[in-house]
């Protein structure tokens, strides 16, 4: 199910200059801000929750996985190298994972690393703060990967839908409006943080038993859909 070949291509297209930069840029953003707000304000675990929840969990993560989640696949829909791809004896679901695997990795180091090492600055893990919104952001990778992968293989402006999601329904929509945030990738991760930090500084409107549901389900069903969308294309392809 995982292809070394297409993995280190999929590496190569998502760890180019242009992406790269921005890749680095929003972790850099948040650890500055960390920076400046520790001095300013000094250690606070309120200030650490707003933070890491505002910006890195809320913003960072989500946009850090666009870029990987339509990086990994789209460019090559959009310029039709897909063809070659798919003409290699390598199976459709067997590319979908891989690249899955390679957005979620991606994924990962930009935001959960960053993640920590701003919450260390922001309050030194008091009340395990910074481990939990890094173990959050683990989580979130995931499902935000398969998400915007299947974007990538739906539509040619999956960077556009996929900022759509992320700063439209997860940031203002989950902020205003009740009901939404039950379909927020951010509360599901959020869930998983709270259990990891106890207390009552990190919540969530979904509680654990159902985030964990949603997550597995969105990732597995974003994964096969994204296998049959790869499928058909081939067929349109071959015809």
């Amino acid at each position: 199910m995982y292809d070394p070949t297409v993995a280190r291509l999929t590496y190569r297209a998502l760890l180019g200059r242009r992406r790269a930069l921005i890749l680095f840029a929003l972790p850099v953003l948040l650890v500055v801000i960390a920076g400046l707000v520790r001095g300013l304000t000094g250690a606070d675990d309120q200030t650490a929750v707003d933070v890491l929840g505002g910006f890195a969990l809320a913003t960072m993560v989500p946009l850090i996985g666009v870029i990987a989640g339509t990086g990994a696949i789209g460019p090559e829909i959009d310029d039709g190298s897909v063809v070659y791809l798919l003409s290699k004896p390598v199976k459709r679901p067997t590319i979908i994972f891989t690249k899955l695997i390679v957005a979620i990795a991606v994924t990962m180091v930009f935001s959960a690393v960053p993640t920590l090492i701003a919450g260390l600055i922001l309050n030194g893990n008091g009340q395990q703060i910074a481990v939990a919104y890094t173990i959050a952001a683990l989580v979130a990778s995931i499902a935000y990967a398969a998400i915007f992968l299947l974007l990538g293989t739906v539509t040619r402006h999956a960077v556009v839908f996929g900022l759509v999601y992320a700063l439209v329904w997860e940031a203002l929509f989950g902020s205003l409006v009740a009901g939404a945030r039950t379909l927020s990738v951010q509360q599901w991760s959020l869930a998983v943080a709270q259990k990891v930090a106890g207390g009552e500084l990190v919540t969530s409107d979904v509680g654990l038993p159902l985030a964990t549901v949603f997550l597995v389900a969105v990732t597995v069903l974003a994964t096969w859909y994204a296998g049959q969308r790869l499928r058909s294309l081939t067929l349109a392809g071959e015809e």
